[in-house]
């Protein structure tokens, strides 16, 4: 029998663990979803909730884990990380949700399905230990690992060359219009 998770969770601070950074091996310039600068998320400069990064200007390499914020809150992220065109973005693979097949679908460059769940660091757990990329989760924690799997969401060269040779799992380019242009 199948554990269901609740829709809307408990809390919005569930933190994309330090092994994907390594294995993505990039610097980006801002994460706009920042839960403070001693996090890991290796950005020249972040937005913290008190800053609002929703409503702030995005500029350069962006790392974009939104907060959902209730049934749909992840949305005006995807669609300013989406306008913006310069970086990845973590959400969950909910391929056949409204949201995926009508925001992330017809504009992604590139999607990566990592293997496995991917186990995300709770706001509760952050310890100076985390912050140095040293995760010890609790035996039978919640955040061990969630029931769905993910996709990073990749824009701009840089980025979608990344996911491409990152190994986290299965990827997938599609062919966006500046390099159609570039093949004719």
């Amino acid at each position: 029998m199948a554990e269901h998770e609740p829709c809307i969770g408990a809390s919005d601070d569930w933190y994309t663990p330090p092994e994907i950074f390594r294995a993505l091996g990039l610097t980006f310039d801002l994460d706009p979803c920042s839960p403070g600068p001693d996090h890991w998320v290796p950005a020249r400069q972040v937005y913290t909730k008190a800053d609002d990064g929703l409503r702030k200007h995005w500029f350069g390499l962006v790392f974009v884990n939104p907060p959902f914020g209730g049934r749909r809150g992840h949305v005006p992220w995807l669609k300013k990380f989406l306008d913006h065109g310069n970086g990845i973005a973590i959400v969950r693979a909910y391929t056949s949700s409204d949201w995926f097949q009508d925001i992330v679908a017809p504009r992604a460059q590139t999607l990566l399905f990592p293997r496995g769940k991917t186990k995300f660091i709770r706001g509760s757990e952050m310890t100076s230990n985390t912050k140095r990329g040293v995760i010890v989760h609790p035996a039978g924690s919640v955040g061990d690992s969630p029931g769905h799997g993910v996709v990073l969401i990749g824009m701009g060269n840089v980025a979608n060359a990344a996911l491409q040779k990152c190994g986290l799992g299965f990827f997938v380019g599609f062919c966006v219009p500046d390099e159609i242009a570039r093949a004719s």
